[in-house]
């Protein structure tokens, strides 16, 4: 089997170049890509709970927690104790959080047109609709 006909090696190589082209970028932010998804998910639905977000994130609790440690240190999250569960924390983002959202999103999507930017516009929506039908999100 060649490299390109390796679904494995393809989406490792596609995976490996989005994030150091994201790191890249979010640099100038002071955060790295393995901020992305906390942050990511946040903006999409706050005051999840920890384990929650680390299964959306598809990341062991323990970083999670670690991950959670840096944006609450540089001011992004905060965590709020359950009431009803002294061990659990629901995150919320901090104003600073929510502001990030607009930028990061644009150096996102600036990474996403420079790796596709190979394909029509197109076969870019049938890219993303099969990357999409493969993965069933939830």
């Amino acid at each position: 089997m060649k490299r390109y006909e390796s679904l494995y090696y393809q989406v490792s190589h596609l995976n490996l170049t989005l994030q150091n082209e994201l790191d890249e970028r979010l640099k100038r932010y002071q955060l790295d890509v393995k901020l992305w998804p906390v942050l990511f998910s946040l903006w999409q639905e706050e005051g999840i709970s920890q384990t929650e977000l680390s299964k959306v994130c598809d990341v062991a609790n323990y970083t999670m927690t670690r991950l959670l440690d840096q944006l609450q240190v540089q001011g992004y999250i905060t965590r709020h104790q359950e009431s009803d569960n002294r061990r659990a924390f629901q995150i919320f983002l901090t104003d600073a959080g929510k502001a990030l959202e607009q930028d990061l999103i644009g150096e996102a999507e600036w990474v996403k047109e420079k790796c596709l930017s190979g394909l029509s516009y197109e076969e870019q929506q049938i890219f993303m609709g099969l990357l999409n039908k493969i993965n069933k999100p939830d």
